[in-house]
């Protein structure tokens, strides 16, 4: 997979810092956000969640937690509560360094050694059922449904079946197709937990959108031919392939099942990216139709466009074109395309997101700040 040295801010008024050692050392990767301070219990918690899992995750070598010295979230902390993955891990504080520059020059020293020592490791093997892929669409059109999330679901399917696991999430775009969704539930509990937060999320639709809640998609999904929430999560949800769903988990929570998983995130593509990623997915597949560029700084993103015109429209971010489907490629054929690039992408051949550097991070929040 990958072999990263991080600079992670634990506050927001940390990424200054953050940026500058990213300036100063090159190969590291500056993973800021907005998060760290000035929010309720339980928004505190799920940052801090996936500010480890950042920390955790296994396609990062080492890591320097940046705090400011006053915040809420601290970066000590985050080390502290990462500590046991064996990694080397480290912190800095800008008030207790001296400043701006003093903490950019001691950031930079600290990571310097990391990055060289990152380098000098071999690759080594592992089996399929090491691997935890993600999967995402965004900026979907009346095709997503028919040829890129399909071919997602003959991926996860494979991997599943080799004894991996597959993260999926969104909750919203699950709006429409409970029948669907319950169909592919592989116990009560699971089956439960899925209609709960589906309900919960078309209440906070309703709530918010009034008698326009079946419009919850996006301009660019009706200007691509979706015509309702209900057309769009019964293609979105085709990702899942013929997997039954093992286990629910919460925004940036790590699976403990094999198999086909369902993390609670909203539908916004960073936030649920952000989420997944944080749980240690190491790979994410992200299908659309009308052309998205977002990134990761720590996995690489496999874009996979679902019509041919957008593959040849935006070759510099699409790294599959799924659009073939309509000119008579078979799904199975494709699926194993992209099976076979997963596999590349996994010992280390870039994807387009990871060339041109779109690397996007936000932590999903679930009240206003103080």
């Amino acid at each position: 997979m990958r072999n990263h040295v991080v600079v992670l801010s634990s506050v927001s008024c940390a990424n200054g810092v953050v940026d500058g050692i990213g300036r100063e050392v090159s190969g590291v990767k500056a993973v800021t956000h907005i998060e760290g301070c000035g929010r309720g219990f339980t928004d505190v918690a799920l940052a801090t969640r996936t500010l480890v899992g950042v920390l955790r995750h296994p396609n990062v070598y080492g890591a320097l937690a940046v705090g400011l010295g006053c915040e809420v979230i601290k970066a000590a902390g985050l080390v502290q509560q990462a500590a046991d993955c064996g990694k080397p891990l480290e912190f800095l504080e800008i008030q207790e360094t001296g400043g701006t520059l003093r903490s950019i020059a001691t950031g930079a020293g600290i990571v310097r050694p990391m990055v060289a020592a990152a380098a000098g490791q071999a690759r080594e093997a592992a089996d399929f059922e090491e691997l935890m892929l993600a999967m995402e669409c965004g900026g979907s059109d009346s095709l997503s449904g028919l040829t890129a999330n399909p071919c997602i679901g003959k991926v996860s399917d494979w991997l599943v079946g080799q004894g991996g696991r597959v993260i999926m999430s969104e909750i919203t775009e699950f709006i429409g197709a409970e029948a669907k969704v319950a169909a592919h539930c592989d116990s009560p509990d699971v089956r439960e937990r899925m209609m709960a937060l589906l309900a919960d999320q078309r209440r906070r639709v309703k709530d918010s959108l009034g008698p326009l809640a079946h419009l919850v998609i996006a301009p660019g999904n009706a200007e691509g031919g979706l015509s309702s929430i209900e057309e769009k999560s019964m293609g979105s949800f085709a990702k899942a392939g013929s997997t039954m769903i093992r286990q629910v988990v919460e925004y940036a929570e790590r699976p403990t099942a094999r198999g086909l998983v369902v993390m609670n995130t909203p539908g916004s593509d960073v936030f649920s990216m952000t989420g997944k990623i944080a749980a240690g997915a190491q790979i994410l597949l992200f299908s659309t139709g009308r052309g998205s560029p977002a990134g990761s700084p720590l996995v690489p993103v496999v874009k996979i466009a679902s019509n041919t015109r957008l593959f040849e429209r935006m070759p510099d971010d699409m790294d599959f074109d799924a659009g073939r489907a309509v000119a008579g490629c078979s799904l199975d054929e494709l699926g194993a395309e992209l099976r076979d690039l997963v596999v590349e992408v996994a010992n280390g051949r870039p994807t387009k997101p990871e060339l041109t550097r779109t690397e996007l991070f936000a932590i999903n929040s679930t009240s206003e700040p103080f």
